[in-house]
């Protein structure tokens, strides 16, 4: 059975070029707290509350608990500080945070048109060469000089 990815933000086209990404290697779900049709539920889509809300950490965990989501790529900025400060409660549970551990010193680049990587820990999701440190996970292009990942959002 296929390892299995939930991306926020998922109805947004860079979520859905992501997903389409990952999909030959990923089971990919989607998540999102902006409006869609309720059709969209039975096509792998969920709810989620917006990042702001003061449950969201524990709305996601849930989320992946229940359907059995061993990845979570948040591509929304305000859902990077409460998945990064419930890391490790995730972590315990099997749920990896394809978040950078030093996400303050980071240059992000929005929806961009390059060639993009989905890193866990350093390593491409789809070839598992190691295309940078450790400490990076996320979507990401490679700087100019190849040597520091550019984190990626919508």
């Amino acid at each position: 059975m296929m390892d299995s990815i939930l991306i926020t933000y998922g109805t947004r086209p860079f979520a859905q070029r992501v997903g389409r990404l990952l999909s030959s290697r990923y089971e990919v779900a989607y998540a999102s707290s902006e409006p869609f049709p309720d059709i969209l539920l039975k096509q792998h889509y969920n709810r989620i509350p917006t990042g702001a809300n003061p449950t969201f950490a524990h709305e996601i965990l849930k989320l992946c608990l229940d359907r059995g989501y061993q990845m979570i790529l948040p591509l929304g900025k305000m859902e990077w500080q409460p998945l990064n400060e419930a890391r490790v409660l995730l972590e315990e549970y099997g749920i990896a945070v394809l978040l950078p551990y030093d996400l303050e010193d980071r240059f992000i680049l929005e929806n961009p048109s390059g060639e993009i990587h989905v890193l866990k820990s350093g390593k491409d999701l789809l070839t598992d060469e190691q295309l940078c440190d450790s400490h990076f996970s996320g979507v990401g292009m490679l700087s100019d000089s190849g040597e520091e990942p550019i984190l990626c959002l919508v």
